[in-house]
C-alpha cells in the first residue's frame, strides 16, 4: 500500500467509463491514482494530467510491472477483459474488472481461478451492487417488507447511432445490447430471485449480427422477470420489484438510482439515498475493505455471483446466436 496506508490504483483502458471512475476515485480519502496506461502515450498523458496522476504508460504490461500499483481497474473493451485480468493477477495486482467480466463462461472461470491461484483480490465491477439504494432495497426485500417477490421488471435502453461505429457496434469487441447493458437487468433479476429455471430470449439484430435489442423472460418456480436491453430505443429505465404485499420501485435510471419508493396498501413511502459522486466510488470503497481484510473476493458480489451471472448470459448468448 502507498504512503499513509492509502491504496494505490492503476487504470488501463482510458475511455468514458474510466474517466467517470477516476473522477469518483478522487472523492475517496484513502485512494491514490498513481498510474494509467493506454496504447497511445498521448492519451495516457492527457488522462494522467486531468487527474493529477504521476505516471502514464504506453503499455499495459508496464503498468502491471509497477511496484507502486496495488490494484488495477480494467476498463478496456469486453474481449480483452479475461487475458488482461489474468495477466494483472499474475503480476501480483488486485483487480477490479469492468463488467461483463468475460464474453464466455469458460473465461470467467479462468479469471476467478487465477484470483485463487495468485491469492489476489478480484471483482467484477458491478458498481450497481454497491450503490446505497440497491443495497437498502435488497435488505428490505430480505426482511419481507413486500412479502414474497414474484416479479421483477427492468430495462436498460438508449439510442446509439450505428453510423458512429466504435466499440458498441463492433462484433470483435463484444458489442451489442446483451453484453454492454443487458447484463444490468439480468443482474437485478439474479440479485432478487437467484438462478432461473428457464430462460427465453429474442433479439433484433444489426447488419453485422450483433443484437440491437434483446428481450428476456426469466422463469422461476414461483416468479418471473421481464427484462429488456436496447441500443436502438429509449425507455423510462425504471425497475420494479413486485411482491405479494407491495412493490418497490427504483428511481430512474435504476442502475444508478438515487432513491426508491415502497408502495403498499395504496400508500407510497419515498426514500432518498444519493450516491457518492456518479456511484463508482462505492465499488472502489468495497475493494479497499476487502484488500485490507486480506479477502480475494467480496461477500456482496462474490466470484460465484459473477460466475452465476456469466452462465445466465452465456445461455442467452447461445439462444440469440451471438457470434462471439
Amino acid at each position: 500500500m502507498g504512503n499513509n496506508n492509502r491504496i494505490n490504483w492503476g487504470i488501463i483502458g482510458l475511455g468514458n467509463i474510466a474517466n467517470q471512475f477516476a473522477a469518483d476515485l478522487v472523492l475517496i480519502e484513502d485512494a491514490n491514482l498513481v498510474a494509467v496506461a493506454s496504447r497511445s502515450i498521448e492519451k495516457a498523458r492527457d488522462f494522467a494530467n486531468q487527474y493529477n496522476c504521476p505516471k502514464a504508460y504506453d503499455s499495459y504490461e508496464a503498468l502491471f510491472a509497477d511496484d507502486q500499483v496495488d490494484i488495477v481497474y480494467i476498463a478496456t473493451p469486453h474481449d480483452s477483459h479475461a487475458e488482461l485480468s489474468i495477466k494483472a493477477l499474475e503480476n501480483g495486482k488486485h483487480v477490479l474488472c469492468e463488467k461483463p467480466m468475460a464474453l464466455s463462461y469458460k473465461d470467467a472461470v479462468r479469471m476467478t481461478e487465477a484470483s485463487k491461484k495468485y491469492n489476489r483480490f478480484f471483482m467484477e465491477a458491478f458498481w450497481t451492487r454497491f450503490i446505497p439504494s440497491v443495497k437498502e432495497v435488497l435488505e428490505k426485500v430480505n426482511q419481507g417488507i413486500i412479502g414474497d417477490v414474484n416479479y421483477v421488471k427492468a430495462d436498460f435502453n438508449f439510442y446509439a447511432d450505428e453510423k458512429e461505429g466504435g466499440r458498441l457496434f463492433d462484433k470483435k469487441l463484444g458489442g451489442g445490447a446483451l453484453f454492454d447493458i443487458g447484463v444490468y437487468p439480468l443482474f437485478l433479476s439474479y440479485l432478487m430471485l437467484g438462478i432461473p429455471k428457464e430462460i427465453i430470449a429474442k433479439s433484433v439484430y444489426s447488419n453485422n449480427g450483433i443484437d440491437l435489442q434483446t428481450s428476456m423472460i426469466l422463469h422461476y418456480e414461483k416468479a418471473q422477470a421481464i427484462l429488456h436491453a436496447s441500443i436502438n430505443s429509449e425507455s423510462d429505465m425504471k425497475a420494479v420489484i413486485g411482491g405479494t404485499q407491495g412493490n418497490i420501485q427504483l428511481n430512474a435510471p435504476w442502475f444508478v438510482a438515487d432513491g426508491y419508493s415502497i408502495v403498499k396498501n395504496n400508500q407510497e413511502e419515498v426514500c432518498s439515498l444519493p450516491n457518492l459522486g456518479k456511484g463508482y466510488a462505492h465499488e472502489a470503497i468495497e475493494c479497499h475493505k476487502c484488500i485490507r481484510n486480506n479477502q480475494i473476493e467480496s461477500e456482496l458480489w462474490s466470484h460465484q455471483n459473477s460466475l452465476d451471472l456469466s452462465k445466465i448470459v452465456e445461455e442467452i448468448k447461445v439462444q440469440i446466436k451471438l457470434p462471439f
